[in-house]
């Protein structure tokens, strides 16, 4: 017998148990009778296999009880078993939900919202398509490269919520075959976008890293999780996520490139997460890339930070204003609150 707190499953073997307990017949004897093995005939009144048609025609002769009976027992008893797993399930992905962001992954519309435990569950299990959320471990996304800031490590299930929701929304997306090859060469035409509007940028970026084999997928920000951006292989594409919602344009651009390094560089093939050396590597691509070493060291040897000097020198290398500053700021050559002004702050939907 099998119980949950709704659900109690009793087996037909109990029923076979009281009728040959109650002809004072021995299990050897019934087994002979019922021309099976006594393990077996012990195995059946336990419940441990399933009461098949033929034994249930060997049941009606012995035991004089129709074989209708019987077999209706057992699909009772199957259905019973089936609804206490599922029950199971149901408590072991509840409490697997408390470790969701649900409430802010509901605001931005990505689940409904709810309060119930179940509902929460149901939603989650079609959000990312699994028939229980514990299967979610053994369904990790292979190389999964993040940048994430913050001293508090990352949470899994934040991360797991944001990339599929980047694999849903690259579904939408019909990109060419991956070509990295193609990538590096279209890095200059990448980072003249900066100077553009994102009403202008955002379609030939796409476009262009389309053409490239990569669906890029601008999402809203999960409040706490500290990631910038996340890329995965999925299929015959690439899956490059971004958060985007209310960024500042240096912070946009520095995590675009630092993604595209990831790609570049193969890091997304590793079967493991980015390693903190793939990470700073990632970082130094997208400073050098957006400005160049020497660049960048002519200009802090004037040492001319006023906000004039910035924009002429973010003309001159042909990139936003935004994003001298924002490294500027960074390396603490200056304050953060001074020339902000100078800083675009995209707001991106997809």
């Amino acid at each position: 017998m099998r119980y949950s707190n709704y659900t109690i499953a009793i087996p037909p073997g109990a029923t076979i148990r009281e009728q040959i307990e109650n002809r004072g017949m021995k299990q050897k004897e019934f087994a002979l009778r019922m021309g099976l093995s006594e393990k077996h005939i012990s195995r059946l009144i336990n419940g441990q296999v399933e009461l098949t048609q033929d034994v249930s025609l060997r049941l009606e002769s012995v035991l004089g009880v129709p074989a209708s009976f019987w077999n209706n027992m057992e699909v009772i008893y199957r259905e019973k078993l089936a609804r206490i797993e599922s029950e199971e399930d149901m408590n072991r992905d509840i409490e697997i939900i408390k470790a969701f962001p649900y409430s802010k992954i509901a605001a931005l519309g990505w689940v409904d919202k709810t309060r119930k435990p179940e509902e929460k569950v149901n939603q989650l299990r079609q959000f990312f398509e699994v028939a229980k959320l514990y299967l979610l471990e053994n369904l990790r996304i292979p190389g999964i490269a993040y940048r994430k800031t913050g001293e508090n490590s990352f949470s899994d299930y934040s991360l797991a919520v944001w990339a599929q929701k980047a694999r849903l929304e690259a579904r939408k997306y019909n990109v060419e075959p991956i070509n990295i090859s193609k990538l590096e060469k279209v890095m200059p035409n990448i980072r003249e976008m900066t100077t553009k509007s994102p009403e202008i940028f955002c379609k030939e970026l796409i476009e262009l890293l389309g053409g490239c084999g990569i669906a890029l997928i601008f999402l809203p920000h999960i409040g706490g999780s500290f990631l910038h951006g996340t890329t995965f292989y999925d299929g015959n594409k690439i899956v490059m996520g971004l958060t985007v919602r209310g960024k500042y344009a240096d912070k946009f651009w520095f995590s675009l490139f630092h993604e595209l390094h990831h790609i570049i560089s193969g890091h997304i093939i590793n079967a493991e997460e980015t390693t903190l050396e793939e990470e700073n590597e990632a970082d130094g691509f997208a400073k050098d890339t957006l400005i160049s070493p020497d660049d960048y060291n002519d200009f802090i040897e004037n040492k001319c930070y006023s906000k004039d000097c910035i924009i002429s020198f973010a003309n001159k290398i042909g990139i936003s204003p935004g994003i001298v500053l924002g490294r500027l700021q960074k390396e603490n050559h200056i304050p953060y609150d001074h020339y902000n002004e100078i800083k675009q702050k995209y707001e991106i939907n997809n």
